[in-house]
Order: structure tokens, then sequence, then C-alpha cells
């Protein structure tokens, strides 16, 4: 793996996939030998959400919306046509493609090794994945492509506002096409559970903590804090769920390399479609690398809660958003080196926009 494919990327992000393995692996073996512990997490229930669940995926997205500053939104009239490629790949492409390209796996290319009632699941776990857009890692791989910031910032932050109002009623479209019934009152508290509530929490915090000690506190010594947190929650919510399902995993093994089939042919297929696009409007590679890499990006947070509190932590559509936590860090490093061997397909950056 090339240098700068990996320079700025911390420790665990950078070793992401062999964490996620070892704690698949840890809660198979918790569900094998010791299944008295997920018997008794599992009696912490409302509203068909698991709270320990719950509690760890919190810890997973609130850090991700303090890096947010959504007060950017302001600059969204500073070169908007890198915006739109972001808002149509992410709201009117990637949703429809990941049902395209995962009902063609599951239903027709796979259909003798997967069962219609497991593919069905399959595709519910894969849309909400392909309906969720980037995750907090986005920043890393914009720094990885020496990305513009402040406009990666804006791009984020305008996703995660545009969360609130197309997330649920994308999901429900699909997933009403795929035969699978999710009440809507489960599927806006999901939202409102793992997408307002932290991003609530994540704007004050930052207001607070910025009036208080500074801009330059917040994000140099406060921020720095929670570094590790996201990946220690969704590393121990992996354990738990698998520590669930480890029977569906053990009696499906297979079944996790095909689920990563379509997820990452859409990982690449969405890219070049945002990336081409970008190039095709003449846009700097600053802000056409990030734009791309937001589109690819899985927020499979939010993917991973929402199959939870929809299907149950043992369903076969949790065990999907969990493979594309799986398949992230490998495909979007190798995007990441894409994206830096064709910056001279680009034009060079305006001064306004540096």
């Amino acid at each position: 793996m090339s240098k700068e494919g990996t320079t700025g990327i911390g420790f665990f992000q950078k070793y992401l996939t062999i964490w996620v393995a070892i704690c698949m692996a840890l809660g198979i073996l918790i569900g094998k030998f010791l299944p008295g512990i997920p018997v008794f997490l599992n009696q912490f229930e409302y509203a068909n959400v698991s709270i320990p669940v719950a509690i760890l995926i919190w810890v997973m997205i609130y850090p991700m919306m303090m890096k947010v500053d959504f007060q950017s939104v302001k600059n969204v009239g500073k070169n908007p046509n890198g915006l739109y490629v972001t808002w149509i790949t992410n709201w009117l492409i990637k949703p429809f493609t990941m049902y395209a390209i995962a009902g063609l796996f599951f239903y027709v290319v796979f259909k003798k090794i997967i069962p219609s009632d497991l593919a069905k699941e399959y595709l519910a776990g894969a849309v909400l994945l392909g309906a969720a857009p980037c995750t907090a890692m986005v920043f890393v791989w914009s720094t990885l492509t020496k990305g513009d910031p402040a406009y990666t910032v804006v791009q984020v932050a305008t996703n995660n506002l545009i969360i609130l109002i197309a997330f649920v009623p994308i999901v429900k479209f699909l997933l009403g096409v795929s035969n699978v019934i999710v009440p809507w009152d489960t599927l806006i508290l999901s939202v409102v559970l793992f997408v307002v509530i932290p991003l609530t929490g994540g704007i004050l915090t930052r207001m607070l903590v910025s009036r208080r000690k500074g801009v330059v506190y917040f994000e140099k010594q406060f921020l720095p804090r929670f570094d590790n947190a996201t990946t220690a929650g969704l590393l121990l919510t992996l354990i738990l769920l698998f520590a669930f399902q480890g029977e569906v995993f053990l009696n499906n093994p297979l079944h996790i390399l095909l689920i990563a089939v379509p997820l990452s042919i859409q990982t690449f297929v969405v890219f070049f479609i945002a990336y081409f696009a970008s190039r095709w409007l003449r846009l700097p590679h600053h802000i056409s690398a990030p734009g791309a890499m937001i589109g690819a990006s899985n927020f499979f947070e939010l993917a991973v809660a929402v199959a939870i509190a929809l299907f149950g932590t043992t369903s076969p559509a949790a065990l999907a958003t969990t493979v594309g936590v799986l398949t992230e860090v490998p495909l979007m490093l190798a995007l990441v080196r894409i994206a830096n061997r064709t910056k001279h397909w680009f034009p060079e950056p305006m001064t306004e926009n540096k």
C-alpha cells in the first residue's frame, strides 16, 4: 500500500477491516459458548430497539456530528456545482443503483445459493446502506486526496441535513418495492434516535465548547479526545451483533462474501459516476475527489442502527449492513489511490477555491 494512501489515517481506521473481522469472530464465539450474555442483553429493549446497541451507536455517531460545522452551510453558494454533484449522486442515484445491483445479484446471479427469504432481507440491508450517505471517515478520505477541507465540511453538513427529510421516504419506497413491510413509526423513530438526537447533541456541544473555550481549542484539543470513540463503539456493536446472530453466520458463512460482491461493485459505480460528472463540469480535483468519496462511502453506522431497529439484532438485514462495514476501508483506500493517480484529469483550482 502506498504511503500516500495511508498517511493521515489513524491506527484503528487503517486496520478497520482486520478489527472488524476479529470482532466478528469474538462475537460468534460469545454467542456459541457464552449464550447467556446475548440472552441477558436482549432483555433491555424498548420499541424493538436494543438499548445496549443504541447506546453504542450514539457513541459512534455523536463524535461524527461534532466534527461537522453546520454553520458552514451558509457557504453553499460557493461553487455550488460540487454540491449539486454530491446531492444528486447521494439521493437520486446511489439508493436506486444499490437496489438494482444488489437485487440483480441476490435474486438472479446468486439465486441458486441464497434462498429467496434471505435474499429479501439482504436486499433490505443493502438498501439501508445505499440510502445512508457518507460516514465520518470521509474527512480522512478527503485529507488523503488533498481535498479542500472547508468545502468537504459543507458537502458533509448539507448531506447530513438532507438525511432528515429524504432518508425515510427513500427507504420506505425501496423496501416497499421489495415487498418488505416497514412501519412508518419505527422508521421515523430510528431517524430521531440515530440522527436527530446525536446531530442536535453534536451541534450544541460544538457551539457551547467553542463559545467558552474558542474554536481552536474545540478543534485541536476537545475533538481529538473522541478520535477513537467512534471506532470503539463500532467494534463493540459488532461484537454484540455477531453474538446475537452467530448462528445465522455459522449457517451461511459463504454469504458474507456473496453480500460483499454487489456492495463492492456499487461503491465503484457510484464513485465513477460522481467523479466523471465532476470532470465533465470541470471542477477542480480538490472538490471532485472528496465529492466522489462522499458518494461512494456509506453511513454504515446509521445503516446498522436502522437495520437493528427495523429487523432486530439477529436479522440477515443487520448482517448485510455489517458487511458494508467490513468492505468500507479497503475499497475506499483503493479509490483514494485511483483519485490521486488521476489528478491530472482535472483543471487547476481557481484562486477563489483555494
